[in-house]
């Protein structure tokens, strides 16, 4: 328990450094921005709050691996300790001076997220956990909300970089959330979705084509805010799925079973 709270600890100090780092880049990227594919940008902000986190990891655990958006994978990935790391969630936000973005730095234990820090600039807002330790936002615990019935739910999802090129791209699934609930929000920041739905902002969230660095840090926050991870179907989260159902718990089966049933529409129309 004291080496997760080491672990926060230095994590929480990354996040803060790296999130005062894209303050100072905000609105001045605009001519260093680049495509790494259609929809996916990168900016010089990214690469610069990235080197912020890094050092300051590398600085107090040499020894861990570490699996960054932009760096890639730095060290064994199959050892204990793997620090996975979103300089930058939300680039195309951040882009557009959008003020939805944020850092994100989790630790996987034997591949289990076990510590979690997700800091928004924009709103000063801090969200930490470890495991048994609870959640916090700017040190006060938070939980879930309490909705228990779908349609008096708010939702919130996401689109993957290669919606252009799959016919599997969240669209079917979003509009058959828009009518089931009070109404499904699409933030651009996959961590604060997590985030909000730990803090009780929001009940539900579900997305694929993540990587491990967009949830890592949201999977135990959300956890040890009494929040459930799982499959769309309900089976156990796997990290390397790309696919993440992410809810307050109460709403957790219904929202499955209707990705289910978005899902058999979108088979039914891929045949016609």
């Amino acid at each position: 328990m004291n080496n997760l709270q080491i672990f926060l600890d230095i994590a929480t100090e990354a996040a803060l450094s790296a999130g005062a780092v894209l303050q100072g880049y905000l609105g001045k990227v605009e001519d260093k921005t680049l495509e790494k594919r259609p929809g996916d940008l990168v900016t010089a902000a990214d690469k610069a709050s990235e080197t912020v986190v890094l050092e300051t990891l590398r600085r107090h655990f040499p020894e861990h691996a570490i699996l960054a958006e932009e760096s890639g994978k730095l060290g064994n990935q199959n050892q204990e300790y793997l620090w996975a790391i979103d300089p930058l969630d939300g680039t195309t936000n951040f882009a557009h001076q959008y003020p939805l973005f944020s850092v994100s730095i989790g630790l996987l234990i034997n591949n289990v997220p076990q510590v979690g820090v997700i800091y928004d600039p924009s709103r000063n807002e801090l969200f930490c956990a470890a495991q048994g330790l609870g959640t916090t936002c700017n040190r006060r615990p938070i939980s879930v909300s309490q909705t228990a019935e779908l349609n008096k739910s708010l939702l919130v999802t996401g689109f993957a970089y290669d919606r252009r090129e799959t016919d599997d791209n969240n669209y079917t699934e979003f509009c058959h959330l828009t009518h089931l609930t009070q109404g499904v929000r699409r933030g651009g920041s996959a961590a604060l979705d997590l985030a909000h739905v730990a803090c009780g902002r929001l009940d539900g969230y579900w997305e694929r084509g993540l990587s491990p660095w967009d949830i890592t840090a949201g999977v135990i926050i959300l956890r040890e805010a009494g929040g459930k991870v799982t499959a769309y179907d309900g089976s156990d989260f796997k990290m390397d799925s790309g696919r993440i159902l992410a809810t307050n718990g109460y709403i957790h089966e219904s929202l499955s079973q209707e990705l289910g049933k978005a899902h058999d529409v979108w088979k039914v129309e891929k045949k016609g």
